[in-house]
This record gives C-alpha cells, structure tokens and sequence, in this order.
C-alpha cells in the first residue's frame, strides 16, 4: 500500500536490517471505543508498505480499555521494547513497557506495571539511554494540571520498573509559541496549555534537543528545547517559533538507509484524515532546520 492510505498518528520508525517500520496510534477511532492495538507496516523505500502486521493485541485482563496511543519501538539489550499509553475507567492515563524477540512483534507486557506516576495522568513515554543511565520521558497531561508539564524518570536497567522520584524538566508556558486554552476545571480561566510526544536526540555536534507538540497559532504545532549541559534533567532553552507548523506534530528523528537525518510526523491532526509523513532535517549552527520537500 501507499504511505498516503495510511492512517495513523504518532508515527515512529525503527530502521533495521534494510528495512522501515513504522509504528503509531493505529485505532480507526482512537478516542472513543475499545482499544484494537498497534499494527506496523514495513518498507524499503518509505512509500510502498506492507502490512498491517498486528504488532500488539492487548492480552486477557489487560488494563487498558481505550485510548491506545503513541507507541515507540526501540533496540534495547538484544530485544525490541514497545512504549504506549493506555486509559481506563478509574485509571489513570499511563505508559507501560512491553517486549518482542522481532519488530513485528508479538509485544507481550514487560513491566508489570505502568511505569509514570501512580495518579498522575500522563502520556507518550519515550525511551533515552544516556551512557550507564536509562530515562523515560512523558507528558503529564494538562488537563490535570492546567500547564501540562513535561517529566524524566530513571529506569531500572532491565526496564521493569521506574527508580526514585521523576525530574520536572518544563512547563508548556516556559516556551512563547503555545496557544493558551480553556482549563477542563470548570473555572473559565484560558491558561492552560498542552505537552505532547517528547523525542530526544542527540545532534552531530553533540547538543541534545528536546522535541516536543502543543496547539499554537497554526494548530498542532512542533517546538525544539536544548539541553544547556547536554544532558536530560537540562535545564531547557526554548527555540523562540516552533519546527513544524499547519497542523503537524507528534514528531521524531530516524536515519534513512542513506545516511539523511529525518523527521517523522503526521499530518494534518484529525481523525480519520492523519497520515504519515516526513522531511531531511539538518543541525547547524543556529540548531535544528528543515531541509527539502515534504513526503
């Protein structure tokens, strides 16, 4: 099939042995109704795709009900580890960890339990392992906490459960380009603001970004952070105008098979309209740009 009969939102792509596979929030609904789970397709050239592989099917008794958003595939220990975002009646949104032998899974659950705050509701936990040290970072969700909020937790080595507190690393409103909306409480104040699919990467240079979305004059937005000592907990300096504007967001960075840097996103951000799709990015001196057309 052709990458634009696709739908999906959240795409990642894990590059391995030749080929593309991209994962992402793949419910034909996924805001309302039961959960169905992740598919990924697999490519060679990023246009034609195979599949839908059914990656994760949730087990008996699983927790999560609906909502199945935003999972991230990474190479981890010689296996391949799933990170998604799951919601229920009475349960708090969270993120938990599961594991395959292949790209295409079967995922099985890993963690026996979610790995972000118990209470908290949270989304789009992404995996970065800095030398000996291996963090998750997550959004807690504005609709809790008015400014939504963007987190790193310290992992277990074996990825099963999350060590000692998480570190705030921003707020939504310590950046200038996100709009500010009604709050969810009842209380007519327009200051909330949203966080939304954190990627961490670190440039040729050696600066570490911080992607991140939100809503802003445009619609669903992409802003940049920089790590000022290059490392997770930061502190964080803001890019002044977001990345990616018109309504596209929820963003990441693979390597092509040749050696370009690229940034994966969807667009626009509607259901059932979301596809995937993605442009050359480079690092310069003034940060990150994008370069090229996009697919």
């Amino acid at each position: 099939m052709k990458r634009d009969d696709i739908q999906i939102r959240d795409p990642y792509i894990l590059c391995e042995d030749g080929l593309y596979y991209l994962y992402g929030t793949t419910d034909p609904d996924p805001w309302r109704g039961e959960g169905v789970g992740f598919d990924v397709y697999v490519s060679r050239d990023l246009e034609e795709w195979e599949g839908p592989h059914p990656a994760f099917r949730p087990p008996g008794r699983f927790w999560g009900r609906f909502n199945f958003w935003a999972p991230e595939v990474h190479v981890y220990g010689g296996a391949y580890y799933l990170f998604a975002s799951f919601k229920a009646e009475g349960h708090c949104r969270a993120t938990q960890v599961f594991r395959a032998t292949s790209p295409l899974g079967p995922f099985r659950p890993h963690s026996p339990d979610p790995l972000t705050p118990r209470g908290w509701e949270c989304l789009d936990g992404t995996l970065y392992v800095e030398g000996e040290q291996t963090w998750m970072v997550f959004c807690r969700e504005w609709v809790q906490v008015h400014d939504g909020e963007i987190w790193a937790v310290r992992l277990s080595e074996d990825l099963l459960t999350a060590v000692g507190a998480p570190v705030l690393l921003f707020r939504a409103s310590s950046a200038s380009w996100p709009a500010p909306l009604e709050r969810r409480d009842g209380s007519g104040r327009h200051d909330a603001r949203v966080t939304d699919g954190p990627f961490l990467w670190r440039g040729p240079s050696g600066r570490l970004y911080l992607l991140w979305s939100s809503l802003g004059s445009t619609g669903y937005e992409m802003g940049v952070a920089v790590s000022r000592t290059g490392k997770v907990e930061g502190p964080w300096i803001h890019e002044p105008e977001p990345l990616l504007v018109g309504d596209r967001g929820h963003a990441m960075i693979f390597r092509t098979l040749d050696g370009r840097w690229s940034l994966a996103y969807h667009h626009p951000n509607r259901t059932p309209e979301e596809r995937f799709h993605y442009v050359e990015v480079e690092e310069s001196e003034e940060g990150l740009r994008l370069k090229g057309e996009e697919h």
